[in-house]
């Protein structure tokens, strides 16, 4: 018992994360039952250690969950409410969910809580100063639990945050492995000396190695040594790269293609029967972290996968989960990511306009074939016209009004 004691909480200290949550906008990160951002608890944790309460990261996330279950247990009229002294908490964890609700409606969201009914108040010993055993128990057992399996099956409702010990690999140096890699580390969540790329050619290696990435030729290694793999390369290469590694994949691994075109049953058909698959299509502007990603997950990928990979992709840009028919669409139509990211991709990169569209086209890929179509089409042709024939149109429009300025001078 006494070597839980650190895992019991006062009803001080549990007010005063609850202000600290709040001050930190919780309300708005909150979809449903889910914390969206889960950088908030680290932030969280400093202010709490300042104030001289040093909780660790998954106590406070096990705390949230705990006064969590038991607003919806207490606003369910359920007579098992988690904590005790639920009631001294149930004024601020109402404001929160009202917060949370009157910022999803203004943002075209229907999700929202309702409000908690009058109830009376479950009997509380005076003496009764620290929650259950059992709850500091299975705070114990949370913490003592690092592996993103453990985290996901005991906390299903909060996407998981990412284990210390998880290792991702890239098979492919290009842009795509690149934009996603550094997007992945910008979250700190996982360390540079956890990811590690792979490809036939040492050209692109520099700027990995300058996020202090490991790199090597060997992607039978590299698939051995990681837990989650993208295959970041051509789609003609796909089937190739996937029979070479297919003797390394374990029911361990997740594995995450990034190559247009090539369908979920395709790469399930070339890897083991139970391997876990996502289909992921990102776009350029992930380079600068403003993408548009959209992914969807094969037979044997769960729900936890796919929240896995989200939270690995959130500093990339936009990340949604779709129908698989939705992947080609998105490939196509993926210019309206490229809305959102191209100024700051040219203004951020250095490079030539031009010298962006040609990293984007891919010989006979979709990008190239849609140029293509347009210059059939002469868009440029037109698009050069229009502005030449606005232009002689301003000159008309300002020789015209000459004669009349001349005249009111006169």
């Amino acid at each position: 018992m006494a070597a839980m004691k650190k895992y019991f909480w006062d009803s001080e200290e549990t007010e005063y994360m609850l202000k600290v949550l709040r001050e930190l906008d919780i309300a708005k990160h909150l979809d449903g039952r889910k914390v969206r951002n889960l950088k908030l608890f680290k932030v969280a944790e400093k202010r709490m250690k300042q104030a001289g309460y040093h909780r660790s990261i998954d106590q406070i996330r096990h705390r949230w969950k705990v006064l969590k279950t038991s607003y919806y247990s207490w606003n369910n009229n359920q007579q098992t409410v988690k904590l005790t002294r639920f009631p001294q908490y149930a004024t601020t964890m109402q404001s929160i969910m009202d917060e949370s609700e009157t910022w999803s409606r203004s943002h075209g969201t229907n999700s929202g809580p309702v409000r908690i009914r009058n109830r009376p108040k479950p009997t509380v010993h005076d003496e009764e100063t620290e929650d259950s055993e059992e709850e500091a128990t299975a705070a114990q057992s949370l913490h003592d639990h690092s592996t993103v399996d453990v985290i996901i099956k005991t906390d299903p409702e909060t996407p998981p945050e990412m284990d210390s010990n998880l290792r991702i690999g890239f098979i492919g140096a290009g842009n795509m492995a690149y934009g996603i890699a550094k997007g992945v580390l910008q979250s700190g969540d996982v360390p540079p000396t956890n990811v590690k790329v792979s490809a036939p050619s040492a050209r692109n290696f520099g700027r990995f190695q300058e996020l202090g990435v490991a790199v090597t030729h060997s992607n039978a290694e590299l698939v051995s040594s990681c837990d989650l793999v993208f295959v970041a390369v051509k789609p003609h290469l796909v089937t190739t790269i996937l029979s070479e590694i297919t003797d390394c994949v374990t029911r361990k691994h997740i594995i995450v293609s990034v190559a247009a075109g090539v369908t979920l049953a395709t790469l399930q058909g070339l890897l083991p029967f139970d391997t876990v698959v996502l289909r992921l299509m990102p776009n350029l502007p992930c380079l600068v972290q403003q993408g548009a990603l959209l992914f969807s997950r094969g037979t044997r990928a769960r729900q936890e996968d796919g929240d896995l990979l989200r939270s690995l992709l959130q500093h990339c840009g936009l990340v949604e989960e779709g129908p698989e028919a939705w992947i080609d669409i998105h490939t196509g139509l993926s210019g309206s990511g490229v809305a959102f990211g191209a100024g700051q991709l040219l203004r951020d990169s250095g490079k030539h306009p031009a010298q962006l569209r040609s990293e984007v086209c891919t010989p006979g890929g979709t990008t190239i074939f849609g140029l293509h179509a347009m210059e059939q089409g002469g868009v440029r042709a037109a698009t050069m016209t229009a502005v030449e024939t606005a232009t002689e149109r301003a000159r008309e429009l300002g020789r015209k009004s000459a004669p009349t300025a001349t005249e009111n001078r006169k």
